[in-house]
């Protein structure tokens, strides 16, 4: 029996139609129900905290209070947390001047005032200080120890000098941390260019030639060198509240985790990988992914999130076709500019020597891509030639990638199909 799927492709989709016997999986999140209150939610998070007191007793009147926000390039919902934090703290004794809100850029360049008001909201950039870290700052940084990892962590001065500490964010699959969010807020959040710098460095192995580090993947905690080094940076600040959102597939708000900044967090870490985790018992011979359409297929930075979590469904040196629109495909440049690249061994040389998140995550995908047989890229007829520069096959429809495909797949092929791979994550059973 023939059936055909449908795959989101920019603001439309692109279809196929597979023969049912050899589809192994048709991979999707898993449907929840969103927060339906979402000030409630938050208020409930800091008065009945995970592992901690209340907020409202965590604090004293007269304490100097700093709250790490995460920049604009983050959905976490901000704007929505911080009026009620904010008057937990006042209702504590805390006045709005004795309150800054620090926003956490780690590298990202510092905010405009008018992002300030959309991370933050407009009342609160008129009642509270909002300062933007810069990490390259040295006279705005503090050493407060140095990590097992021999990482020396300097922070933000304004984070390092305040009696009590707030972090706030929003828990998310990470492709080197594990998970976003929690201890993030920190390092590299509010940290210095060289302690961010040593902190990523450890998503390579610690030789050159040997790529990407095994331990510092999607959804892995326990023995995660990168991770372990965020987790001494926020004890060594030892913030004393966290607040954190999760969100679903669909980016709408699963639930508001506070507390202790470690657990609260850890719980957030555990009920994402149950709503976005999805079981599976074998690898296919061929997955085809899409990243879920319009806006996470504008461009290759953001698609690359649907092989991230495809590979995890395909079997090594298997197939991969991807239906990523790319309208904008060379936006951001400091991304492209690192994807275009194809002498891998010099590609890792310079991501030594100059590590940045966009180059790593283009090194990543290139290491995913050269695992497989083949990797097809359904794309608009324009982005053709910078699809082959890159070593990957192009294809004007779906169909047309599966009849290509098809060629070099074995007679009892398996094939799984992920409509939202980059929000879908397989776990093998």
């Amino acid at each position: 029996m023939m059936k055909t799927f449908s795959l989101p492709f920019g603001k439309g989709t692109q279809t196929v139609s597979l023969d049912e016997a050899h589809v192994l999986y048709d991979l999707h999140g898993n449907p929840v129900d969103a927060v339906a209150d979402e000030q409630e939610a938050i208020r409930q998070a800091l008065r009945h905290p995970i592992g901690s007191a209340p907020l409202k007793d965590v604090v004293q009147a007269g304490d100097t209070v700093a709250i790490i926000v995460s920049d604009i390039t983050r959905l976490v919902h901000t704007a929505q947390m911080l009026p009620v934090i904010v008057d937990e703290l006042n209702q504590a004794g805390v006045r709005d001047e004795q309150i800054t809100v620090v926003t956490a850029q780690g590298t990202h360049r510092a905010h405009r005032p008018e992002e300030d008001v959309i991370v933050c909201g407009e009342d609160m950039v008129k009642r509270v200080k909002v300062v933007s870290h810069d990490c390259r700052d040295a006279s705005q940084l503090t050493k407060i120890g140095t990590t097992t990892h021999g990482n020396d962590v300097y922070l933000d001065s304004h984070v390092v000098q305040a009696d009590k500490v707030i972090l706030t964010g929003a828990v998310s699959f990470h492709p080197m941390a594990g998970f976003g969010g929690g201890r993030k807020a920190v390092l590299p959040g509010v940290a210095s260019y060289e302690t961010i710098m040593r902190n990523h460095a450890m998503a390579l192995t610690d030789t050159f030639g040997g790529g990407c580090n095994p331990r510092c993947e999607t959804s892995l905690l326990e023995d995660n060198p990168l991770h372990d080094d965020m987790k001494q940076a926020a004890a060594l600040l030892n913030p004393c509240f966290l607040v954190n959102t999760v969100f679903s597939a669909d980016g709408d708000l699963y639930e508001v985790v506070g507390g202790h900044w470690y657990d609260a967090w850890k719980k957030g870490c555990d009920d994402l990988l149950h709503i976005a985790s999805v079981p599976i018992q074998e690898l296919a011979d061929i997955t085809i992914a899409s990243a879920g359409g319009y806006p996470k297929d504008m461009n290759l930075y953001q698609s690359m999130k649907a092989p991230m979590n495809a590979v995890f469904a395909t079997k090594p040196g298997g197939t991969m076709i991807l239906t990523l629109d790319c309208p904008d495909i060379k936006e951001p440049a400091i991304f492209t500019d690192w994807f275009f690249r194809s002498d891998m061994e010099a590609f890792e040389r310079d991501l030594r020597a100059d590590f940045s998140i966009p180059a790593f995550v283009a090194f990543k995908s290139h290491c995913i891509f050269r695992s497989m047989k083949a990797v097809y890229v359904v794309t608009r007829p324009e982005n053709f030639d910078i699809i082959r520069h890159s070593g990957l096959i192009p294809a004007a429809t779906l169909e047309e990638a599966w009849e290509k495909a098809q060629a070099d797949l074995p007679e009892d092929y398996k094939v799984t199909v992920m409509g939202h791979a980059a929000a879908t994550f397989p776990v093998r059973q």
